[in-house]
């Protein structure tokens, strides 16, 4: 299994906005490339097509090809454009950060166990009268995810089974690389020198 997971860091609703272009042109590139881009997780902004993090699964027939995309999108980010949200501001550089995962999916399967619950919030009498929330657990890490944001219980299943995934492949990377890390670190720091991409202007263009 192909992570990815982009995050704005502690930065402002400018970066936030940087984040939700460059999502849009993941989506556009992977689709180029008949690779297959499963959005797991959004962490909203204040402001439309704003994200603080997205996390996406990428999937294809030629494995080699879905790991070197998602490296390509690895690494600190560069977006020079003046603001949109506030006229008149001086600061034009905004970053964001992207990080791989990589992980056997199928090597967890029988440590993570699920759990059905009544789901909450909006969606009507479907949502109210029916156990379609699911809680995954990893047993030995006690890593929990509660997913209610699909309709049928099997969609949160394989939706909260990516999440645990997701997860586990943090701690993989927090051994190897022998440091700790957490799920938001990218939400503590977003490197600012060497960009691995740069993009200009309001429509997001790739500077070579």
């Amino acid at each position: 299994m192909i992570l990815l997971q982009l995050s704005s860091g502690q930065g402002p609703l400018e970066c936030c906005k940087a984040l939700g272009l460059a999502f849009a042109q993941i989506l556009k590139e992977s689709k180029s490339q008949g690779i297959v881009c499963e959005t797991l997780e959004l962490t909203p902004a204040e402001k439309q097509a704003c994200y603080k993090s997205v996390v996406v699964k990428l999937s294809s027939p030629d494995i080699q090809a879905t790991k070197q995309f998602a490296q390509s999108w690895q690494g600190a980010m560069l977006w020079v454009c003046e603001s949109q949200f506030r006229p008149n501001h001086r600061r034009k550089n905004w970053f964001f950060s992207g990080q791989m995962y990589e992980l056997d999916e199928y090597q967890f399967d029988a440590e993570i166990t699920f759990q059905t619950c009544r789901a909450s919030g909006a969606g009507g009498q479907h949502v109210n009268k029916t156990d379609s929330a699911v809680r995954a657990t990893h047993a030995k890490t006690g890593i929990s995810v509660r997913v209610e944001s699909e309709r049928s219980q099997h969609a949160n299943k394989k939706l909260a089974r990516a999440l645990v995934l997701q997860k586990l492949a943090e701690i993989q990377q927090t051994q190897v690389h022998a440091q700790e890390k957490s799920r938001w670190q990218q939400h503590q720091k977003v490197e600012r020198g060497d960009p691995v991409r740069i993009f200009k202007g309001p429509k997001f263009v790739a500077k070579h």
